[in-house]
């Protein structure tokens, strides 16, 4: 699915990319430049329990195509509230109003398969954002989500140390069987816990739900003991603050570490308090920045930006060698807050330290 070389990025922020910038391509237009600047990016997002898509990728996807087309583009944003059929309805509205490139992060990856191919028939070109969606899409963008799982695997087993035993039980919280990511952290997670540790119980949680998440922690709980679980692994971080308010409702007073994703500002609360260990950081606005310029020039006939852009090839279930682009992640701790996070802009040291996380940032060294 990915690229060997993105490996080595594990441990490596990603700086911010643009096509001209960091490709050197500006390209030139083979295809009708009817349209012009006068471009119609639809936009269709997955959910809102996620804080990520409202406050992050909307606003930096509409920025980037005002910016990109001098104030004249439009985006036409609609989220799902995590329902496939809502989901379809939406990108059905976009067809029939003739948007020219829709953006799509899919509820249902399989689900959605009908509606590419009708925005296919309708000339309308599909980026796939976030997750791979099934299809004749004409491009995807997301990061590199088995590397994903990787780092939440090792650094689960960091927090663990010496305790990284065979016998050391771990709970793992996997994502929504709906989303095809779900499935790459769990196999990156997996590549690096199988035969070092024991996987205790693990489960797939529908839509990602951070209370589904906290009655599957309840329940491991019940099989395992309250002290019978040494570590969790989180899928995202909503899910992570599930299975920790479990935890806590149990009795647990001294928490096992738990790993998360998409460092959501109560996940990196959570982590100065020392309650969840790592959160998996991954630069939202660079990845819609990057979608909006592949989508812009794919409408706009711009041949050689959009394959400076996509530069990567991945295989869906329905098609293969998708012209891609694959971003890399970095492991978020207690460690690095301000060379993350803080430094990226995404959060500032008020939004973090609060009255009630004052004592844990002053011990944290974020002032």
């Amino acid at each position: 699915m990915r690229r060997t070389a993105l490996a080595v990025a594990a441990a490596t922020l990603t700086l911010p990319l643009t096509a001209c910038g960091a490709f050197g391509g500006t390209g030139t237009s083979k295809a009708s430049p009817a349209k012009g600047d006068d471009v119609t990016v639809g936009l269709l997002l997955p959910e809102t329990a996620n804080t990520r898509y409202d406050r992050f990728d909307a606003p930096a996807l509409k920025k980037k195509v005002a910016e990109l087309t001098h104030g004249k583009g439009r985006v036409t944003y609609a989220n799902a509230g995590a329902s496939a059929s809502k989901q379809a309805s939406q990108m059905q509205q976009m067809i029939d109003d003739k948007a020219d490139v829709i953006v799509l992060d899919a509820v249902d990856s399989h689900g959605i398969a009908g509606q590419v191919k009708k925005a296919k028939a309708a000339g309308i070109p599909v980026i796939a954002y976030d997750r791979l969606a099934e299809g004749p899409i004409d491009a995807y963008i997301s990061f590199d989500n088995e590397l994903v799982g990787e780092v939440q695997g090792r650094a689960l087993l960091q927090a663990l140390g010496s305790d990284a035993t065979s016998s050391a039980k771990v709970v793992m919280i996997n994502g929504s069987p709906t989303d095809p990511n779900a499935k790459q952290f769990k196999a990156g997670a997996l590549a690096q816990l199988n035969g070092k540790v024991t996987i205790a119980r693990s489960y797939d949680t529908k839509d990602w739900k951070a209370e589904i998440a906290r009655s599957e922690t309840a329940e491991a709980i019940e099989a395992l003991g309250k002290h019978g679980i040494d570590a969790v692994y989180a899928a995202n971080d909503g899910m992570a603050g599930g299975a920790i308010e479990a935890l806590k409702a149990a009795g647990v007073t001294k928490l096992p570490p738990v790993v998360g994703q998409d460092a959501e500002l109560p996940a990196v609360q959570r982590i100065v308090s020392d309650e969840q260990y790592m959160t998996v950081y991954k630069s939202y606005p660079t990845e819609a920045e990057n979608a909006a310029e592949m989508a812009l020039a794919k409408v706009q006939g711009k041949d050689i930006q959009f394959d400076s852009l996509t530069r990567d090839r991945v295989d869906s279930p329905t098609t293969k060698g998708i012209p891609s682009q694959l971003v890399s992640v970095v492991a978020l701790t207690r460690t690095n807050i301000k060379e993350t996070v803080i430094a990226d802009g995404v959060y500032k040291v008020s939004d973090i330290c609060t009255a009630d996380y004052r004592a844990d940032c002053t011990a944290a060294g974020l002032k």
